[in-house]
C-alpha cells in the first residue's frame, strides 16, 4: 500500500509535546482513512511536505514570505500524489528557494503539524497534514525566484521571533538543538 511508508514514519516519530502528539495521531488516522490523502483533490484535507531549512551550524533558519498567505513560513507544498513526503519537502524547498545545496539531514520526520487553510476562490477551507523534514543548506548560496514567494531570507534564531507568530514554527525552532 502506498501509504505504508508514511504510516511507518509517523509511528516512529517522537513528538515534542502533547499538541504535536495529538496532531501526529490525527495525521495517522487521516492517512489510514483516506487512500487519496496525497492528492489536493481531496477537499477535506491532504498531506503536504515541508522543509525546516537550517544552516550547517544550526544558527540560522531559512524562511519564505508566502505570497498568498502573506506570512513568513518554512518552504513546503502539496504532495500532488507523491507518497514520498521527504522527496516532496526537498522538491518544494528547491522550487521555492532555488537553492541547489539543500540536503536532507535525516529520513525521519522532524515535525508534524495539522493546520487549517482558509477558503480561496473555488477551494473550500481544508486541513493540511504537514509532514516536516530537517534540511541543511549553504547560507551563502544565492536564492532563485518563485512566483509564490514575496521574499526569502535567512534569520538568526533570535531575529526570527520578530517576524513569525506561529507556535508550530517556534516548536521547530526549539527542536533544532536536539538534532
Amino acid at each position: 500500500m502506498h501509504r505504508e511508508p508514511l504510516l511507518s514514519l509517523l509511528q516512529q516519530h517522537a513528538p515534542a509535546d502533547a499538541t504535536e502528539q495529538a496532531m501526529t495521531q490525527a495525521t495517522i488516522e487521516f492517512v489510514r482513512e483516506n487512500a487519496d490523502c496525497f492528492n489536493r483533490s481531496l477537499l477535506i484535507g491532504h498531506v503536504t511536505g515541508s522543509a525546516w531549512v537550517v544552516s550547517p551550524d544550526r544558527q540560522q533558519v531559512l524562511l519564505i514570505h508566502h505570497r498568498k498567505l502573506d506570512r513568513w513560513l518554512q518552504p513546503g507544498g502539496h504532495a500532488d500524489g507523491d507518497p514520498d513526503v521527504a522527496a516532496v519537502a526537498l522538491r518544494e524547498a528547491r522550487e521555492e528557494t532555488g537553492l541547489t545545496s539543500l540536503q536532507l539531514v535525516a529520513s525521519r520526520i522532524f515535525d508534524v503539524d495539522v493546520h487549517r487553510i482558509p477558503a480561496r476562490e473555488e477551494v473550500p477551507a481544508h486541513l493540511h497534514y504537514d509532514i516536516r523534514f530537517l534540511l541543511e543548506a549553504d547560507p551563502n548560496e544565492s536564492f532563485g525566484f518563485s512566483d509564490e514567494i514575496k521574499n526569502i531570507r535567512w534569520f538568526s534564531l533570535e531575529m526570527m521571533d520578530d517576524y513569525v507568530n506561529s507556535e508550530s514554527i517556534f516548536r521547530m525552532k526549539r527542536k533544532i538543538g536536539s538534532n
